[in-house]
């Protein structure tokens, strides 16, 4: 991880959903999930399991790149997680 990066981070939780976030720090972060103090979607659905993060650089970046991940649909999220 890169001093001062954003990165955008996708959860698969315990139900089969899908949850992406960005942060400067994922681990910290998917501890947070874990341990029902993330976001509100995630409390009750753990355990959670990393799918995939990317740096985005800064946070106007990560805001974005967010933005359109949730705009796809669940079809075009697993195609993106699974790709590059």
């Amino acid at each position: 991880m890169a001093e001062g990066a954003w990165y955008l981070y996708v959860l698969e939780c315990r139900d089969g959903t899908l949850y992406c976030g960005i942060t400067t720090d994922v681990a910290r972060r998917v501890k947070q999930h874990e341990e029902g103090k993330g976001a509100r979607y995630t409390r009750g659905r753990g355990p959670v399991r990393l799918l995939r993060e990317w740096e985005c650089g800064g946070k106007s970046e990560a805001l974005k790149a967010e933005l359109a991940f949730k705009r796809l649909g669940r079809g075009r999220k697993l195609e993106v997680i699974g790709g590059e």
